[in-house]
């Protein structure tokens, strides 16, 4: 590659990152978008997301000399190893799902029918998305320059579960650990099969059992999460303001003759 090709790469590489990061915005990725007002400009901002991601994808695609071999973007060898290892993964995340539900919301709540289709979609193109950049063209770039592949592996998963913005604050940490060890485990796949055919199967599974057991989409904002978290006592929390007012006896204030 000549030196422009690879300033231009590598300047589609960070775009694709800062696009992660900014998911928020578009009403993407994280489902963080309970509060938004739906119809076709929500889907419009959505669907723009994706379409940019895909785009830059495809540029890195066509400049690297090696997308397939060197950047994993590719289902891995031998196919049938790594779509088994990507439904044992899936399988994996189901389970915790499933458990992160019961151990958060004391049960399973599934999302009403009109979120379906956003959430279906979510999950396929949004693992897509992040299993290409994070664990395909990011991975392998490091591993490309020599780095050891435990430190790429753990510094892609690091770089992966700062850009979901789990880390913030008011967001669950249960969430946090899982999107860590799925840019754990993913990476190790990918090194193992050389594609992210497994990392993509075993996420979209996983994130869209997420979807199905909490009745969101996985990442809970603090409005929701104040909505549904009770009190002490088992009771759901009042309103604030309504302890200002202070009960009063009937008669109270009535002059005694």
């Amino acid at each position: 590659m000549g030196v422009l090709e690879t300033l231009i790469l590598l300047a589609t590489v960070a775009l694709l990152i800062l696009l992660r990061f900014d998911a928020r915005r578009f009403g993407a990725a994280d489902y963080d978008d309970e509060e938004a007002p739906g119809g076709w400009r929500t889907w419009l901002r959505r669907l723009s997301w994706y379409a940019f991601g895909l785009l830059l994808v495809l540029v890195v695609y066509f400049l690297h000399p090696q997308p397939l071999t060197q950047l994993h973007l590719q289902l891995g060898e031998p196919r049938s190893t790594a779509l088994l290892a990507g439904l044992g993964l899936g399988v994996v995340g189901i389970l915790v799902a499933l458990g992160y539900a019961w151990w958060r919301l004391g049960e399973l709540r599934l999302p009403p029918a009109h979120r379906y289709p956003a959430g279906l979609l979510n999950s396929v193109a949004t693992a897509f998305i992040d299993e290409a950049v994070f664990r395909g063209i990011l991975l392998g770039l490091l591993l490309a320059y020599n780095w050891p592949a435990d430190l790429a592996i753990a510094f892609q998963a690091v770089l992966y579960a700062l850009a979901t913005r789990l880390g913030s604050v008011g967001r669950p940490r249960g969430l946090l650990l899982m999107s860590l060890a799925m840019g754990l485990v993913g990476g190790w796949l990918t090194v193992a099969t050389g594609g992210i055919g497994a990392a993509f199967l075993g996420h979209t599974i996983a994130r869209f059992a997420i979807f199905i057991a909490t009745g969101h989409a996985g990442q809970v904002t603090p409005s929701v999460a104040y909505e549904e978290e009770p009190g002490d006592d088992g009771l759901e929390l009042t309103p604030l303001g309504w302890e200002v007012v202070a009960d009063q006896e009937p008669d109270a204030g009535r002059e005694t003759s």
